[in-house]
């Protein structure tokens, strides 16, 4: 299964790196890609074995110190 969502608040590399890891660490996440946009909002593409919930990607991005955004 393939999903997108919008990150806001990265700024950098280590951004990115903090949120690709904490979507790792989801059970069944299989891979992610940040596509960056510093002072924008960013994509995170993941790509897993199960469908994940929305709360769930929302708390580890939290974690991480991001918010998911719908738009």
């Amino acid at each position: 299964m393939t999903a997108e969502y919008l990150v806001t608040a990265l700024t950098c590399v280590s951004c990115a790196g903090r949120v690709s890891s904490a979507l790792n660490a989801l059970d069944g996440v299989q891979d992610v890609q940040i596509t960056l946009v510093p002072g924008g909002i960013s994509t995170a593409g993941v790509i897993s074995s199960q469908s994940l919930s929305r709360t769930a990607v929302q708390d580890v991005v939290e974690k991480a110190g991001y918010q998911l955004t719908s738009a």
